[in-house]
């Protein structure tokens, strides 16, 4: 595996652990968005391991659909899409980004980021 496909995957990781340390810490917006990041890096290093170049996006359906991703997985970057933006910006959350995320929807965002990192993984294990 080459190591910018490596590094991506890594940072990915650490994306998710963050996410979770976030949830657990009610930190709920800053945890739906590196539930977001983590997704778009494990999707971002499976697109540089497949396409040997790094893709110039931060929408995680054309990553995904690009990568010919399963139903549940773009089910899953649909829902995680929009938090790059409207857990930071309020005027892409129409309000303050830190009161629009409830514990529920950061596990939610969480398993999602998840399911996104296992599955890429996977694949650039050769499975």
């Amino acid at each position: 595996m080459r190591p910018e496909v490596r590094y991506t995957m890594a940072q990915a990781e650490e994306d998710l652990d963050t996410a979770r340390v976030l949830l657990e810490n009610d930190k709920y917006y800053a945890s739906v968005f590196f539930s977001q990041q983590a997704a778009e890096k494990a999707l971002k290093a499976l697109y540089i391991h497949i396409k040997r170049e790094y893709p110039r996006t931060h929408n995680l359906v054309e990553l995904a659909q690009d990568l010919e991703a399963p139903e549940e997985i773009l089910e899953a970057v649909k829902e995680l899409n929009p938090d790059y933006l409207s857990t930071r910006y309020v005027n892409a959350a129409n309000g303050i980004p830190a009161q629009m995320y409830t514990r529920r929807s950061a596990e939610v965002h969480l398993e999602y980021a998840r399911e996104v990192s296992l599955w890429t993984r996977r694949r650039l294990e050769g499975g």
